[in-house]
């Protein structure tokens, strides 16, 4: 069958895209939830005539958002975290993170559009995609580091870490 998309559908098309689809898929799914229009002849006399209409539009978004992503490859985000022995970090560097830190510089971006794949769990230099349009995609660059560096560089030679005596049992107290 064929359809005509009303939105963006990751993997399947963009909005205003002429597919051809199962029915079942088109029956039960796409028509039912508005996600697509059957493809009749007034349907595709409309969509030409919206695609026309639209291409104007089209083109000034892509340069708003061309220029939103030069704004966002300049920006360079830094995140202190916590970390126990080894370095593990407590918690993850997430999208909704990453998403704070840009609006912090004064450039608001949606969560969604942030590609991370998993949560960062480890310190470093990362590079993250940013998807702000089907055309346009930017970069962003983020460093993980450990909080307080000077406190946690001691390591192993902490003056609390315990060490045991083979000759001694280790007794621990329950309270009831």
């Amino acid at each position: 069958m064929n359809v005509i998309l009303q939105e963006n559908i990751e993997g399947v098309g963009y909005v205003g895209d002429l597919l051809k689809v199962a029915n079942g898929y088109a029956r039960n799914y796409l028509l039912p939830r508005g996600k697509a229009i059957e493809a009749n002849t007034r349907n595709l006399k409309a969509l030409e005539h919206l695609k026309r209409v639209s291409s104007h539009r089209a083109k000034k978004d892509i340069e708003v958002f061309d220029e939103l992503g030069k704004k966002v490859s300049k920006v360079s985000l830094s995140f202190e975290v916590q970390t126990g022995k080894e370095d593990k970090l407590f918690g993850a560097v997430t999208s909704r993170d990453i998403a704070e830190g840009l609006l912090a510089h004064g450039i608001e971006v949606d969560r969604r559009k942030i590609q991370l794949n998993h949560p960062i769990k480890e310190l470093g230099t990362f590079t993250v995609p940013l998807k702000l349009h089907r055309d346009v995609t930017a970069q962003i660059s983020l460093a993980v580091i450990k909080k307080g560096k000077d406190e946690g560089q001691t390591g192993s030679s902490d003056p609390k870490t315990v060490t045991e005596k083979p000759d001694q049992p280790q007794v621990s107290e329950v309270n009831p």
